[in-house]
C-alpha cells in the first residue's frame, strides 16, 4: 500500500512502483495518490486530488476532507492489510497513518524525509516509533536518523533520473512557437489551489512591471498535471500579457527559459537540475507565516538553496514577494550576462550534490528487503 498526498510525491511513488515491478513483477498495489500512481498500476482507494495543502490555516479549512481520507485508509489497512506500507512525504497525515499501521503489525517504509533539520527536530523520536525504515534524498539527512537508531538509507533524489528535456533547445523552441528574439520567462506558481490563488496575482503584477521595461519578453506558463485551469488559473491571468500556456511539458519550458518566477517546492530542484536561473517566491496565510517563521531553523526555504547550503538563487517570501522585488531580480537575470552565468554555475554545483541517480530503484530494493526479510539488510549511507 502506497500513500502520497501531492503531485511530487505521486510522481516519486509511481517511479518506485515501476522500479519494483522491474525487480519483482506481479505485486498488487493500493493506496492514495494522483494520476501518476494510477497510470503506474496503483488502485487508488483515495484520490488525493485537492488534499494537497500547505499551512496551518489551509489545513484547518480542509480538515474534514483530510480526516475522511485518513479514516478511509485506516479502514483499508484493517480490511486488506498490505505486506508493506510505503508513505511518501505528506508528513503529518502519513505519520498518523504509520501509527495505525504499526498497531496492526504492518511494516512501514517512509520515503522522503520530513524536514526535521529545518523545523521541529524533536519529531524524529515520534517518527522512529512508527516506522521500520527511512529512505532519504539527501546525504546530510542520514546522520539525523542514525543518531536515534532509526534504520535509514540514502537513496538519492529520483528527480536526477527524470528531469530531462525531451529534445534539443532549438527543437523545443520551434515546437512551442517561441521567437528566438523574445527571451522566455516561465511562470510556475505551484500546483495546489491555495498556491495558485496566492501566487498568480503577484506574478501578474511582476510580469506587468517587466513588460513595461522589456516589451520583448515572452511569458510562458507550464501547467502542472491535475490543475483546474478554468477554476484556479484563468481567473487570475492578465489577458494583456498574452501568456503562453503549455500542458505537460514543464521540463521543456524550464530548459529553454532565460529565467523562472517559481513557487518554492520541488520545482526549484527541478529547475536546478535543468540549470535554469530563477526567482523563488512563496506566500502563505498571514497566521501560518507568523507561526512558522518562529519555528523554522534554517535561513532558506528553496530546495536549491538548502542543498547548496547558501543562497544561490534569490528568495522572496511573504511581504518580500512584491512585483518590484521579483521584477528587478528577473531583469538582472535577463540583462546581466555575468550574473546569469554565475547563477548557472552555482546550479551545476547543486546538481552534483544530488548524487548519481537510480533513486527509484534503490528505494524499491529497500521495500523488497522489508517485505522479504522484515528489516534492511544494511543501513550504510549508500546502498551496497
Amino acid at each position: 500500500m502506497i500513500v502520497a498526498g501531492e503531485v511530487s510525491g505521486d510522481l516519486h511513488a509511481a517511479n518506485m512502483v515501476r522500479a519494483l515491478e522491474g525487480l519483482r513483477p506481479g505485486n498488487r498495489y493500493t493506496g492514495m495518490g494522483c494520476g501518476a500512481m494510477r497510470e503506474a498500476g496503483v488502485e487508488l482507494v483515495v484520490d488525493a486530488g485537492r488534499l494537497a495543502v500547505v499551512g496551518l490555516w489551509e489545513v484547518i479549512a480542509q480538515y474534514r476532507d483530510i480526516r475522511r481520507a485518513l479514516e478511509t485508509l485506516k479502514q483499508h489497512l484493517q480490511s486488506d492489510p498490505p505486506d508493506l506500507l510505503v508513505l511518501v512525504d505528506y508528513v503529518e497525515f502519513n505519520l498518523r497513518l504509520a501509527k495505525a499501521a504499526k498497531a496492526l503489525g504492518i511494516r512501514v517504509l517512509f520515503y522522503v524525509s520530513p524536514q526535521i533539520w529545518a523545523w521541529r527536530p524533536h519529531r524524529v523520536k515520534r517518527i522512529g516509533r512508527v516506522i521500520d525504515a527511512m529512505a532519504v534524498l539527501f546525504p546530510f539527512e542520514v546522520d539525523v536518523y542514525r543518531r536515534y537508531g532509526i534504520p535509514v538509507r540514502y537513496v538519492g533524489n529520483p528527480l536526477v533520473d527524470v528531469v530531462l528535456p525531451s529534445a534539443t533547445p532549438q527543437e523545443i523552441r520551434a515546437s512551442l512557437g517561441l521567437d528566438p528574439d523574445r527571451p522566455p520567462v516561465a511562470l510556475l506558481p505551484g500546483s495546489r489551489s491555495g498556491e495558485l490563488r496566492r501566487h498568480l496575482p503577484i506574478m501578474m503584477e511582476a510580469c506587468r512591471w517587466l513588460r513595461q521595461r522589456h516589451p520583448q519578453i515572452r511569458f510562458v506558463m507550464p501547467l502542472a498535471p491535475g490543475v483546474d485551469v478554468a477554476g484556479d488559473v484563468v481567473p487570475y491571468l492578465d489577458p494583456s500579457l498574452d501568456i503562453l500556456q503549455v500542458s505537460g511539458r514543464t521540463y521543456d519550458v524550464m530548459s529553454v527559459s532565460r529565467a523562472l518566477i517559481i513557487a518554492s517546492g520541488t520545482a526549484t530542484l527541478e529547475a536546478a537540475l535543468l540549470r535554469t536561473p530563477m526567482a523563488i517566491i512563496y506566500r502563505v496565510a498571514p497566521i501560518t507565516h507568523a507561526i512558522l517563521s518562529r519555528l523554522i531553523l534554517i535561513p532558506h526555504i528553496g530546495l536549491a538553496n538548502i542543498v547548496a547550503g547558501r543562497e544561490v538563487v534569490r528568495e522572496f517570501v511573504q511581504d518580500a514577494a512584491t512585483a518590484q522585488n521579483i521584477g528587478e531580480e528577473v531583469e538582472r537575470l535577463l540583462a546581466d550576462e555575468d550574473y546569469h552565468r554565475s547563477v548557472v554555475a552555482a546550479l551545476i554545483e547543486v546538481r552534483e550534490r544530488l548524487g548519481e541517480g537510480g533513486g527509484s530503484e534503490k528505494v524499491a530494493r529497500m521495500a523488497l528487503e522489508l517485505i522479504e526479510h522484515g528489516h534492511l539488510l544494511n543501513t550504510s549511507d549508500r546502498e551496497g
